[in-house]
């Protein structure tokens, strides 16, 4: 256990240390904060410095555009809410797809051989925080300095594209905007032709095989013709049943004068054994006539009328799909001659007069505020780190 004397000593021995290390405790944190503070203001006038003077001016082109397709084929009505749309379903993609072609890296080399943009965003006259820092930069470096310096938006309600474009000149940002609108209906009418040719490719090609096949399908029938020797197996049929019934009816004829002379004449009468003579020519020749037309043998008229059927049938379908596949081209060549995505502009490149970036004001409150805001949460830091030696 402790003592009592000891607890006095103890306390006597440390309130003397605690009241000499107060004032250096008190000097020491206000010091710091002194440090602090000059620190935040060092800071907030060199960014001041920097924003309201240092920076170099920045101009920026706008352009408003919308996309619009020249195919009408699906009875689309043309109001100022689909123009506003862009004039069809499509339009939504086809905007997603010229945004993405207008920031990516082909586009950068396009505006980069056209217009020099290494050399413009590199020109060691700006200054070194807003300019890229190399001429010679990787060209993912490039492309990135790039993005920061153009947008692409879309405006979801009202369906239109804004360009904008930066540049230290007022020529050169109305060059990279006036590119892009020019660039990007050219792409997109690249890519509408390309899809239209390669559908008007794959139609010749289909017809020039759907032809082929009519052709064979055709061949076959007069091959089958010259084989038989029957130009129309259905119509020689036709004849062949007709000469039948004749006979079936003369048959009819002979049979009921030979019941007619049967009343009153002896079976052996020359008159009727001439009757019965002709009858059985008669049916001879009715055997003969239905022998061609069929018979379990095989090798009669109707199996030949039924093959030709067959064969006349696979011509006249074959002929009948080449002919759709010849409308169907000719559509397709009209739909490639007429389907062409324009570019329409709302608001052409504008040339700008007063450089909107870096917006200086703005910058500078926003960079001191932050500053501010930093130095009160380290010196907060600092004081909860003290509390807790103490």
């Amino acid at each position: 256990m402790i003592s009592t004397s000891e607890i006095s000593r103890t306390t006597t021995t440390s309130l003397p240390s605690r009241i000499t290390s107060w004032p250096r405790r008190v000097l020491w944190s206000a010091l710091l904060r002194r440090k602090i503070i000059g620190a935040a203001v060092v800071a907030s006038l060199l960014g001041a410095i920097y924003w309201l003077a240092v920076a170099s001016d920045r101009y920026v082109s706008e352009a408003h555009v919308i996309v619009q397709s020249t195919d009408l084929v699906g009875g689309q009505t043309m109001d100022f809410s689909s123009l506003l749309n862009g004039g069809g379903v499509g339009s939504r993609a086809d905007q997603l797809l010229l945004r993405d072609h207008l920031l990516s890296v082909d586009m950068l080399k396009k505006l980069d051989a056209e217009l020099s943009l290494r050399a413009h965003y590199s020109d060691w006259h700006r200054d070194p925080l807003s300019r890229m820092w190399f001429k010679d930069a990787p060209l993912e470096w490039f492309h990135r300095h790039y993005l920061s310096r153009v947008s692409i938006e879309l405006d979801d309600y009202a369906g239109v594209l804004v360009v904008r474009a930066q540049g230290y000149d007022s020529k050169t940002a109305h060059a990279i905007t006036g590119m892009l609108v020019r660039e990007g209906e050219r792409f997109l009418n690249d890519k509408a032709h390309a899809l239209a040719q390669s559908q008007v490719a794959f139609l010749e090609e289909q017809v020039l095989k759907l032809n082929q096949e009519a052709g064979r399908a055709r061949q076959k029938l007069l091959d089958y013709q010259d084989k038989k020797g029957l130009v129309s197996p259905q119509a020689t049929a036709e004849n062949l049943a007709t000469i039948v019934a004749r006979l079936e009816a003369q048959r009819t004829e002979l049979e009921t004068q030979r019941r007619m002379l049967q009343a009153y004449l002896v079976p052996n009468h020359p008159n009727i054994i001439q009757l019965d003579q002709q009858i059985a020519a008669v049916e001879k020749q009715v055997g003969q006539e239905q022998a061609k037309l069929a018979s379990p043998g095989g090798k009669t008229l109707n199996r030949t009328v039924e093959e030709f059927r067959r064969l006349e049938m696979e011509a006249s379908f074959a002929h009948d799909i080449y002919k759709t596949a010849l409308v169907a081209l000719e559509k397709g060549r009209i739909e490639a001659t007429r389907m062409i995505k324009k570019v329409s502009l709302l608001q052409s490149p504008t040339q700008p007069e007063y450089p909107l970036e870096p917006r200086r004001i703005y910058n500078t409150l926003v960079f001191v505020l932050a500053v501010l805001l930093m130095a009160g949460v380290v010196q907060l830091l600092v004081a909860i780190v003290r509390d807790h030696k103490d």
